[in-house]
């Protein structure tokens, strides 16, 4: 078996954005590689055929969808983030938060010192704690 890496459809051609954006805000990360589809190929010209990204070196996929579907991102499957200051925390929480959903905002629950969970701008879930 080969390794197992998370995998991100975009359904709004935002797939370069959203990597160009995540790997600004993680110390890091990068973009790796991007396959564009090209002049009459089955996607939108220019758009994410597939790319790899990472981000405080864990590795990504994802793509620009070529076919609408009935489903997108959900908070059921999340990118889980361990930060190591409350500073940190804040500041990552508030710009993926930019545009999104709070779906817990920060705070401390009982479980950690402080952790949060949202939706961001292109609907991708972020869990962010800061361990007691």
């Amino acid at each position: 078996m080969g390794k197992v890496t998370p995998f991100l459809m975009f359904q709004d051609g935002n797939a370069e954005e959203a990597m160009n954006y995540y790997t600004s805000l993680i110390k890091d990360s990068k973009i790796t590689k991007i396959v564009r589809y090209g002049a009459n190929e089955a996607g939108e010209e220019g758009t994410v055929m597939q790319a790899t990204f990472t981000l405080n070196g864990q590795e990504f996929i994802c793509i620009d969808s070529n076919v609408k579907h009935q489903f997108s991102f959900t908070p059921s499957f999340s990118i889980y983030v361990t930060c190591n200051t409350e500073e940190e925390i804040n500041n990552l929480y508030q710009k993926l938060v930019e545009g999104g959903q709070a779906l817990m905002p920060l705070d401390n629950y009982g479980f950690s010192e402080k952790f949060g969970w949202l939706n961001d701008r292109f609907g991708v879930s972020w869990q962010l704690n800061l361990p007691k």
